[in-house]
Formats: structure tokens, sequence, C-alpha cells
């Protein structure tokens, strides 16, 4: 089943804690709830797209955090939590389901979400509309306009890209290699693009800083038409005449399927990055690109307040 979303973990997670009676860890929360609701592997290896947190970690650890600001859970010590009386109290009520909406009705939480004199009202406006519009956790909804932001960005620089003269292109292809750590120099690999003279080869450039190997390259500033087999195969046998074996593929087009299956069964070792693949490396990597904002996603460190004795 896939992962479900964090407002429908609070009924079974304020169970499991009035269950066990005493208090209870995330970590043991994570496991016992992922037992009853069946959860696979695959479910539990499911991470956030920032890559930093499980999926199904996140939220159990947001229903805990929304049911404390409720006043359903209470936290006993650093990292546990157990059920309150008002918990207790609501189970006796058998709900089918707890949410934001039903979390509502205790004042704590109201305060949490920002009613006027606590927040602004254009805060708790915002911050209950996230709630009722999505199912999301509040790092989830961040992370996805990030993607979202970087995905848009993607497409623009994309579209510069196959706008571009070859010859700039082939600068932007050096300097990404060169920042990814290839090429030793910029003047290095400046002097080595686009000189080579042979078929199906716009240029080499080192392997690493100490050029203990080379790496050709071939560069297609294509708009639409995908790179097929022939074109590949002509790099491929550029290649051999050259004894070299490692090549690097850049298009801002895309490869035909047929393409990539026969880069997997060659023995050559080559690298078909295609227009998607290379806007990400460039945002990456700082390449015709710029930083315009900084939001960073700060929480409390515990450590912080641990009193000495």
């Amino acid at each position: 089943m896939a992962v479900p979303d964090y407002q429908s973990l609070m009924l079974p997670l304020l169970q499991f804690a009035a269950r066990k009676g005493t208090e209870i860890s995330t970590s043991e929360a994570v496991e016992a709830l992922a037992k009853e609701l069946g959860l696979t592997e695959d479910d539990l290896r499911e991470m956030l797209p920032s890559g930093v947190q499980p999926t199904f970690v996140n939220r159990v650890g947001w229903a805990a955090t929304y049911m404390k600001k409720a006043g359903l859970l209470e936290t006993t010590r650093r990292g546990f939590y157990q059920i309150t009386d008002r918990g207790r109290d609501l189970l006796e009520k058998q709900p089918k389901t707890i949410n934001v909406e039903l979390l509502r009705q205790y004042p704590e939480f109201r305060e949490f979400e920002g009613p006027k004199g606590t927040r602004s009202s254009n805060k708790a406006s915002k911050q209950k509309a996230l709630s009722e519009t999505s199912a999301a956790t509040p790092l989830e909804q961040l992370e996805a306009a990030y993607e979202n932001l970087r995905d848009k960005l993607a497409d623009e620089l994309l579209a510069k890209l196959k706008k571009v003269s070859p010859a700039f292109f082939e600068k932007v292809v050096v300097e990404l290699l060169v920042k990814m750590g290839y090429g030793g120099s910029r003047a290095d690999a400046g002097k080595a693009i686009g000189r080579s003279g042979d078929g199906g080869i716009d240029g080499i450039i080192k392997e690493d800083k100490l050029g203990l190997d080379v790496v050709y390259i071939q560069a297609k500033r294509w708009d639409s038409n995908p790179v097929g087999r022939p074109d590949v195969m002509q790099f491929v046998g550029a290649l051999q005449a050259q004894r070299a074996n490692k090549g690097i593929f850049i298009t801002t087009s895309r490869f035909t399927e047929d393409a990539s299956s026969y880069v997997s069964q060659i023995g050559s070792k080559i690298v078909l990055i295609d227009g998607e693949q290379l806007t990400n490396l460039m945002i990456e990597h700082d390449v015709g690109v710029s930083t315009v904002s900084l939001y960073p996603v700060k929480k409390i460190d515990s450590d912080y307040f641990e009193e000495s004795i």
C-alpha cells in the first residue's frame, strides 16, 4: 500500500499510545504502525524529495507533533511522549478518524494554528489553508514547492541552451565538466574542446586533475530531434579509432531507446547525458544560474537545552 498521509496516521498512532500505556518513541511508533498497516520494505524506504528522511518517519513525526499541540499527547522526555487523559477521552468516543479539522476543537491547537492575537491573521490563514488543502506534512509541502521551482528553472535553462551558438554551448559543456572535477582547469579544457577534428568527437578533456586518463566528448545542441543509435555508433567508432574507451555524449535533446540500449551492450564506457540531466547538473553545480534566496530550515537544538548538573 502507499504510505498514508500524516492525518491518516493520527488515529492509529493515538491508539498505539493508548495500548502501550507508557511513554513511546517515534522509532517505536514507526515500527509498530508499519507492521499494523502492512507497509512493505519498499514503502519504508521511500524518501522525501531531499533524501534527508524516510517519508513514513516524517509523517509519523508530524502526526505526533500535531496531536501534542492539541493536548492528546504530551512529551515526557527528549524523543519520547505518551497519551494524555484528553487523548483517552477522545478514543472513548470512538472517532472514525482524527484530522486537523477535529483537532481544531481544542483551544491549544487553534492557538498553534495562529488565531488573531497570537499570530498575524495572514499567517493564520496560510497555515489553515495548507492544512485543509494538503495531506502533506509542512516539510513535504516545502520540498514539493522547491522541486516545482527547480523544474521550472530547468525548463527555462534548457530553452536558453537550445538557442545559444554551438561555440557557446561548447563553453557551457567545458565549464560544467570542470566544475564536476574534470579537465584540471578551464584553460586545459578549453584547449582541448573542439580541437580533435575527428569525426564524431567534439573535444577531449582530462578525466581528473592529474590527467591520468582522458575522456572524449560529443556535444550536440539540438532542439527537438532525438539522438539515435547511428549518431552514438559514430561516436563509439571515433573512440575506437583513438584506442579510447571513455566518452561523454551530451545533448540538449534526448536519446532514443535504441541508442541507450546500444550503449548498455558495448564494452566502452559511454555516458549519455540528455537535456534534462544536463540542466539538472548545471543547477547542481551553479553553471548558468545564480542563487537569489536561501531559506534555511531550522529545528530546536535539544543539546543546547540540556542543563548540566
